[in-house]
Parts: C-alpha cells; structure tokens; sequence
C-alpha cells in the first residue's frame, strides 16, 4: 500500500517506524499550538511515545482500521501528519484528521494534505463517508475544512472531550460523490 502523491511540494506517504524521531520534533516545537485540540500533545510525549503510536499505526493499517500518513515536504522533511481513523465498516465512514508541525503552518499544507488522503481514501477503500469534528473555536482546522470544500452540516454538542471538558464540534462531511463531482480543492 504504498503512496507517494505529490501535489503543491508535499506528498503523503504511509508512516514507518523511522519516522519516530521526526515525529517527536514536531509535535515537541507545535506543542503551544497543539495542546489546546489535540489531547495526546503534551510536553510529556516522548520518542518512546511517537515509537508506539507508529508501531500501532503499522497494525491499525493492516487490519484496516485506520490509515495515517506522514505529510512531507519537497525535501522529504516531516511536516505533520494526515489521515484516516475510527474507520467504521458497517456504515463505511471514518473520520479524517490532520495536523501540521507550527513552523510550517499557514502555507495550505494541511489542506493539501486533506485532499491527498481523501483522494487515497476514494480509490483504494470502500469507504464513502469522511467526516471532519472539529472543535468550534479551532479557527484553523475550519478554515482547512472550508479550503477543501467539507459540506458543513451543523453542531454535534458535547461531541469532543478537550481538556476533560465536553467541547462542542463543528461537524464536516466529505463523501465518494463529491470528489467524483470535482467539489472545491478536487
């Protein structure tokens, strides 16, 4: 399953086990930004941490379960990360995320990114729904799910738990017939 897209100077690729220390680099500088919507970026994470999720990534991959990719850049330095997970099959949808290292945010990578992992996501599973929950004061990830052109479809109450806190959430779709309809970003 191997995927190397390029598009605007960033490919996706699967990630490996090597990725653990680049991994840990980005999420240790964007730490600040992160913390507040991601609740595994924490100043405690560690490369033994990064090593685990990668090592679980490679198994979640193989039964099908989620498919995360590495976002790099024209020189094949890590920029973040993009993918799908909570992959159900019964109702073929999964949720899609993303997120980008801070010293390389503001240049549209995670929204080229999005469109990547979906375009993935169309033609090599069965899936037909992603579904972006996005907490409703990340600015950011709205601004990427609107860049994309995710149908907005209202607000999912208590629908995330930040910071031990029910947090409401914005809730986007993409489905199979958008892409195939060429909607905005496809």
């Amino acid at each position: 399953m191997a995927v190397s897209a390029l598009m605007h100077s960033i490919a996706i690729r699967p990630y490996r086990v090597s990725d653990a220390h680049d991994v840990y680099a980005a999420i240790s500088e964007s730490i600040e930004q992160m913390s507040r919507w991601m609740p595994w970026c924490q100043s405690s994470y560690s490369v033994h941490d990064a090593l685990n999720w990668l090592v679980e990534q490679e198994s979640c991959r193989d039964r099908g379960t989620a498919y995360e990719f590495a976002i790099t850049g024209p020189d094949g330095g890590y920029l973040g990360g993009c993918g799908i997970n909570q992959v159900n099959r019964e109702y073929r949808l999964a949720n899609l995320g993303y997120w980008v290292r801070s010293s390389a945010t503001g240049r549209g990578i995670a929204a080229h990114a999005v469109e990547l992992v979906t375009q993935w996501t169309f033609a090599n599973t069965d899936l037909l729904r992603l579904e972006l929950v996005i907490a409703v004061d990340n600015q950011r990830s709205i601004r990427v799910a609107e860049k994309v052109g995710a149908v907005y479809e209202g607000v999912a109450r208590s629908r995330l738990l930040l910071r031990q806190q029910p947090t409401d959430a914005l809730m986007y779709s993409i489905i199979r017939a958008d892409v195939a309809g060429g909607i905005s970003g496809y």
